[in-house]
């Protein structure tokens, strides 16, 4: 079983001098049931289905099965899913510990405005630096969830 620990925070300064590679990401959702939800990407020319468990107790980490599909067959699947689409364009960010790698996702659509930093871990304590340009960590908070994004958009928040 592939358990997920990541830790997500919000983004405060400007990261962008520090990206090696960007790339677009639309997603939906097949399933949100509670305790798992089911997820179709596309991520440039690819293809993705992942299925993800509900999070643990302190919120970091959680069950993540994933495998690559074709990118038709995901177009396809895209058209099933519940109440609309993730729009993002993601960044790598190596960071500064020389070890870790932060996903910062900029989000578009009804989340525009939007812009979340996250790191995997191998554990739940794994220490890591946090650059300058990070803000307020939201790991617990399930408002940032993508999958809660669908149904309660950035844009309504305020």
């Amino acid at each position: 079983m592939a358990i997920e620990t990541e830790r997500k925070f919000l983004v405060k300064g400007e990261f962008k001098p520090e990206v090696f590679k960007s790339y677009r990401i639309t997603q939906g959702y097949l399933s949100l049931s509670p305790g798992r939800t089911v997820r179709v990407r596309i991520r440039d020319d690819k293809g993705f289905l992942t299925i993800k468990g509900s999070r643990n107790e302190s919120g970091l980490s959680r069950f993540e099965w994933e495998k690559e599909i074709p990118v038709d067959e995901a177009r396809e699947l895209l058209k099933l899913a519940d109440a609309g689409v993730i729009d993002k364009t993601r960044h790598l960010v190596k960071n500064t510990d020389g070890v870790h790698t932060w996903e910062v996702d900029e989000f578009h659509g009804d989340n525009e405005g939007l812009t979340v930093a996250e790191v995997e871990l191998g554990d739940e304590d794994e220490p890591f630096d946090k650059p300058q340009w990070l803000g307020e960590e939201v790991s617990g908070d399930s408002r940032y969830c993508n999958s809660r994004l669908i149904t309660n958009p950035f844009k309504y928040w305020k």
